[in-house]
């Protein structure tokens, strides 16, 4: 099996490389040439394509550029697609909305309408995300619940999902979506709240850093460990018949739960180092999002395996280990 990732060099990304290549698959992924390398989350997989065995390969391409993604799907010709790249972050999607919808929203158009014009039958795979429930009008939400998102991100996605759904409609395309919720890792962005809270705080206790500023700490998500998230995506491709899954813990717990989590394992107490900044507040907040998993339960036979307290632990020990090298440099230069 040949399988062909956008976002490879991503949390998701790098979660599915790994179980695809233990799975016996070839794995291609999509990545843009940067000045600067990035793709530390894969360098462990990564061998020389030139050595016989070698099973993962990247290719320069880019979801804004149609052209690319032509050609790679041509010279691929990938058994499975997932299109896990977009600029993902709901905040900053703000700041650059049009650039945001560009890539999250019509680069799934691109990949799809290659799909169609050069003729290949690959599995599709698009991530959706739980931002396109909003502010929401039913709890906990379904694969049947309305969307009303509340950032341009979201926005994107919601046309991205629907744009999925057509095709695979109006083309006879085998092409799901995961609704996934939150679900982070040792590999999550620094930028986003979940990794910015355990570096933050394992900085603090190891002297590095004295304050840690966020935005709303009342918003409240349904957080999953990204590795049990990357499987659902496989099985959902594996299904007989392509459909659309919310893929979630059904637990749901606050910013302020997670900071009094992640602080309360370092032994300190929250409250003496954390201030809010107003910046960090989004023009429209989602306050709440809780996920029914169910169908996924059902017809795929998937389940979330580490829960919430195991998750912020994993993350705090992670970041511990980088705190205490980064300490270990600062030591030696004074």
């Amino acid at each position: 099996m040949k399988a062909l990732i956008t976002g490879i060099t991503g949390q998701d990304g790098s979660f599915l490389t790994e179980l695809l290549l233990e799975k016996g698959y070839t794995v291609h992924g999509i990545i843009r040439r940067t000045s600067s390398f990035n793709t530390q989350r894969i360098d462990h997989l990564y061998q020389d394509p030139h050595i016989p065995g070698t099973r993962l390969f990247l290719d320069h391409g880019d979801l804004g550029d149609s052209t690319s993604l032509n050609t790679i799907l041509r010279q691929v010709v990938p058994d499975e697609i997932y299109n896990l790249g977009a600029q993902s972050h709901v905040r900053v999607s703000f700041d650059v909305p049009e650039y945001t919808t560009d890539v999250t929203a019509v680069g799934a158009v691109r990949i799809l309408e290659a799909i169609r014009e050069l003729g290949i039958k690959p599995k599709f795979y698009q991530a959706s995300s739980s931002e396109m429930f909003g502010k929401v009008v039913e709890t906990p939400q379904t694969e049947t619940t309305p969307f009303y998102p509340r950032s341009p991100y979201a926005c994107a996605k919601v046309f991205a999902y629907h744009t999925t759904v057509n095709y695979r409609e109006a083309y006879n395309l085998f092409a799901c979506n995961g609704i996934l919720f939150n679900h982070e890792s040792e590999r999550r962005g620094e930028t986003f709240v979940t990794r910015k809270i355990t570096r933050a705080a394992t900085r603090i206790k190891m002297g590095l850093q004295d304050k840690l500023f966020l935005g709303n700490l009342d918003a409240k998500r349904d957080w999953g460990y990204a590795k049990d998230y990357v499987e659902a995506m496989w099985l959902m491709m594996q299904a007989e018949k392509s459909d659309d899954y919310v893929i979630a813990t059904g637990e749901t717990h606050s910013v302020r739960e997670f900071v009094q989590e992640v602080f309360s394992y370092l032994d300190m107490d929250w409250k003496e180092y954390v201030q809010i900044d107003p910046w960090y507040y989004r023009p429209s907040e989602v306050d709440f999002l809780q996920g029914d998993s169910s169908k996924a339960r059902r017809q795929l036979g998937w389940e979330p395996k580490v829960g919430f307290h195991e998750l912020v632990r994993l993350m705090v020990d992670h970041d511990m280990g980088i705190a205490k090298k980064e300490k270990q440099m600062r030591d030696l230069s004074t």
